[in-house]
């Protein structure tokens, strides 16, 4: 692990809470911190998370998405953790 990184990601949590109520200042952040395939792919995964969450099977989301079943899959295991992330938002969010 990179020295101080815990401090940096501590930091970076605090820009993305800041600059949440924005959405033009968080698309320019986004595209600016991010390459164009890293924002492709944090694009992709949060469809992955939504469609898993409608009851898609990995089979249909994989080919609707261009994705390979391995990349679903990671998507699925991380969704099934109730505490953690994905679960959490998409209580918030899409009740």
């Amino acid at each position: 692990m990179k020295k101080n990184s815990g401090q940096y990601k501590k930091e970076i949590i605090e820009v993305f809470s800041k600059v949440s109520g924005d959405k033009n200042l968080m698309f320019e952040f986004l595209r600016d911190i991010l390459t164009p395939a890293e924002f492709e792919e944090v694009s992709l995964r949060w469809q992955i998370v939504k469609k898993l969450n409608k009851g898609e099977t990995h089979r249909e989301i994989a080919g609707d998405l261009g994705l390979g079943i391995s990349t679903v899959t990671r998507g699925s295991r991380e969704l099934r953790n109730k505490n953690g992330g994905f679960a959490l938002v998409l209580k918030k969010f899409f009740k």
